[in-house]
């Protein structure tokens, strides 16, 4: 019986310790990968390489956090569902404040003041999702061709179905009257 080896990421390098920056700028760089994402095991996203470069601010009662990601992400195709690389390129603000617990509140995040440590890590897996476009499919003519003739075959079907002669509910009616008008 052969067992697979499991490479974990430690995420510990993306933990900043605000009481412990020195200076009033601070910057820095990380290259992420797929072990990066393997690490978080998100739902979204699961692959990609991402360069980040986050530019610290330490100012009197907090701390503003200035990420820039550009990269590629690997994500499923809406329209085949194989996968596909998308484009990342963002900038993200981000204000923390030390205090009593974590919370976070009205775009401010507040750190427990006896711990003092902000983990990057969540937050950077957010922007990367959030600058992923609302529709995100493969450039025309790049989907997988199976699944695409199967589309177009139930879309046909569905056509098919529409110019039927069976009765339908007069409220369909009248919204595809106001689909045709449109």
């Amino acid at each position: 019986m052969q067992s697979k080896s499991v490479i974990m990421c430690s995420l510990e390098f993306l933990k900043i310790d605000l009481k412990g920056l020195k200076e009033e700028e601070t910057s820095l760089e990380f290259n992420l990968d797929d072990a990066f994402f393997e690490a978080l095991d998100a739902a979204e996203v699961r692959k990609g390489s991402l360069h980040v470069s986050v530019s610290i601010r330490k100012a009197t009662g907090f701390f503003e956090f200035l990420f820039h990601t550009a990269g590629t992400i690997t994500i499923p195709c809406d329209r085949c569902l194989d996968d596909m690389e998308q484009a990342v390129d963002s900038d993200n603000r981000l204000i923390v404040k030390l205090g009593s617990g974590n919370s976070e509140e009205d775009d401010i995040i507040v750190v427990d003041e006896d711990e003092g440590v902000l983990d990057m890590a969540w937050f950077i897996y957010e922007f990367v999702v959030l600058a992923i476009p609302i529709r995100h499919v493969h450039a025309p003519g790049k989907c997988n061709p199976a699944m695409t003739k199967a589309l177009e075959e139930l879309s046909a079907d569905r056509s098919s179905d529409e110019e039927s002669d069976q009765p339908t509910d007069p409220r369909w009616d009248k919204l595809r009257e106001l689909k045709i008008k449109n």
